[in-house]
């Protein structure tokens, strides 16, 4: 294997690699906003139970108010994570603009290979000493 082609599958690997954190991240932040919503759900339902809606109310349920702390602990890592997100896709960027700047640095040596290669037996046949 030529050194290129093992530093193009090193640049391929950290793509993919960062692309997977990214979508692991995403997962994460879907999954917590959708837990974040039952929980705003499950609030408004204990608030229309006991008909108290003002959190600093001394009748305001137990319940809801355990509730509400758990859902704005989960808004807390959503922000977290969108910033973790936000750098995995930066990630991701550069690994595609490191990834395609190799590609074309291998296609630009293969062609110059080439070119070369479709040379040199000429070169050769014409540099050969004529014997008659």
């Amino acid at each position: 294997m030529k050194p290129r082609e093992s530093l193009i599958r090193a640049k391929q690997f950290q793509l993919e690699d960062a692309r997977r954190r990214l979508a692991q991240i995403e997962i994460m932040v879907g999954e917590l906003m959708r837990m974040a919503g039952e929980l705003d759900q499950q609030i408004e339902i204990e608030e229309l139970r006991s008909g108290v809606t003002d959190p600093d109310h001394y009748a305001y349920p137990t319940f809801a108010r355990a509730a509400r702390q758990r859902r704005d602990n989960l808004r807390a890592s959503i922000d977290e994570l969108s910033g973790q997100r936000e750098r995995a896709a930066q990630a991701v960027a550069a690994a595609e603009a490191d990834y395609v700047t190799q590609m074309q640095k291998a296609e630009r040596s293969d062609e110059r290979d080439r070119r070369v290669g479709a040379r040199a037996p000429a070169r050769t046949a014409a540099a050969a000493p004529q014997t008659h």
